[in-house]
């Protein structure tokens, strides 16, 4: 008996009665009618990876359901039926044949939509009018354009445009108050650069073990027979040809475009010769017992990242890993990218005196030539970084110094906050005094 039909009989046994949470993954091609007995409790439901093109018309009685998977499905459109969810607030049809989201279908409490690898050509003028809306993941669809409402749309904060059929970036984006998470490389205007990239053949790499794992991909520990000289590499590994942040090729192009820094996860060169013809990345090593600053957004905090929760830092160890961040958003800013993604779980350190790198380059675009809109663009990331530094404040209190930077950064016109450079110049010499404090 497969999982999915043990639990399909535990469901119509009662078994799972109160259930807040349902997982139905594979083999489903009808909507199974026993899932309403939990009409009362049910407020998580995964039918990721069936064969449903319909939903119930009475799927509204599921009144607690606040969270609802279906991609890998077969929806021709956004079932309209998800509007009559009161509760529901995250969304995802990740690869499910989208060509339509009616605007009856955006449920009234909407905090999170994932349509990223359908086919969808435009969004209704509902999608911002939703208060709630704060991440919107849109990659990989056939858009050319954005409903002007999203311009009002007050807490949207994070919004992927990867790999669509942009000509350009709406002129209101640099207007969003909120905006720190934001991709739109792989579209028309968001042009290939060249790349004199290493090719590393797989022929010339040994896998060592797991590093980690994303959403885009699997990073490896391996040895590469550069020549004569053997050295240990980090590879990633792409799952395919779309993540939910964009296009992997745009993801390695802007690794190696950024080059070298102490705080970069620098790309030494694309992986060619795969078996299975999967994209690869090898990238410098870090030491070992490096690991992310925090865990990725949970369900309920959406676009805030999630901390151990005995996490704790020193007052030194948060002034040299914001220290740290802003050295590489700097460096990014003056290679003319954007990071787009600067978060505490794509932040690597050593777990104890603050040394740190910034990794993942997925949501990473080309910034456009000076000039308003790439000054609002470069601010978005600064925000992220006010955030990520607000996070750790939250685990070290007592920084006023470092808090009134990151004060400065909240600024609602994304214009006005402080550039990166600027950051670094302030914390350095703050940087400078804690490291030569009697302490250490």
């Amino acid at each position: 008996m497969t999982a999915i039909d043990s639990t399909l009989a535990a469901l119509r046994r009662g078994d799972l009665a109160g259930a807040h949470t349902l997982t139905l993954r594979g083999g489903l091609r009808e909507f199974p009618p026993e899932i309403m007995g939990l009409a009362d409790t049910l407020e998580v439901l995964d039918l990721s990876q069936n064969a449903l093109s319909v939903l119930p018309d009475d799927l509204g009685r599921l009144s607690r359901l606040r969270v609802l998977f279906c991609s890998g499905n077969r929806f021709d459109r956004l079932p309209p039926v998800l509007g009559d969810c009161v509760a529901l607030s995250q969304i995802g049809f990740r690869d499910a044949g989208l060509g339509e989201i009616p605007a009856e279908a955006l449920p009234p409490k909407l905090r999170w939509l994932t349509v990223t690898g359908n086919v969808l050509r435009d969004l209704p003028r509902a999608i911002g009018e939703r208060p709630l809306l704060q991440k919107l993941m849109l990659s990989g669809n056939q858009l050319s354009e954005l409903p002007v409402s999203l311009a009002g749309a007050p807490s949207l904060e994070l919004l992927r445009l990867s790999a669509n059929r942009f000509e350009s970036l709406p002129p209101w984006i640099a207007e969003l108050p909120c905006m720190a998470w934001l991709a739109w490389a792989g579209n028309p205007m968001d042009a290939a650069r060249a790349q004199d990239a290493r090719s590393i053949p797989w022929d010339r790499l040994a896998l060592t073990g797991q590093l980690g794992e994303g959403a885009s991909g699997q990073v490896f520990r391996a040895d590469w027979q550069d020549g004569a000289e053997s050295r240990p590499v980090a590879l990633k590994l792409f799952r395919g040809a779309m993540t939910s942040d964009g296009l992997p090729e745009r993801e390695m192009e802007a690794c190696l475009m950024a080059g070298d820094h102490p705080n970069l996860a620098g790309g030494l060169g694309r992986v060619t010769g795969h078996p299975d013809g999967a994209q690869g990345l090898a990238m410098r090593l870090l030491p070992e017992g490096w690991r992310a600053l925090a865990g990725p957004p949970s369900l309920e905090s959406c676009t805030r990242d999630v901390y151990a929760p005995d996490a704790a830092f020193t007052a030194e160890t948060v002034l040299r890993l914001a220290y740290a961040v802003a050295c590489a958003g700097a460096h990014l800013h003056a290679t003319d990218l954007s990071h787009g993604d600067l978060y505490a779980h794509n932040t690597l350190w050593d777990g104890a005196q603050g040394d740190a790198v910034l990794s993942d380059f997925g949501a990473s675009a080309a910034l456009p030539p000076p000039g308003p809109l790439r000054r609002a663009l470069e601010g978005m990331d600064v925000l992220a970084w006010a955030i990520l530094v607000e996070e750790l404040l939250a685990r070290c209190p007592g920084l006023e110094a470092v808090d009134a930077i990151r004060a400065d950064c909240l600024d609602r016109n994304s214009s006005s906050r402080p550039r990166f450079a600027d950051i670094v110049e302030e914390l350095r010499p703050l940087v400078a005094v804690s490291l030569h404090s009697p302490s250490r």
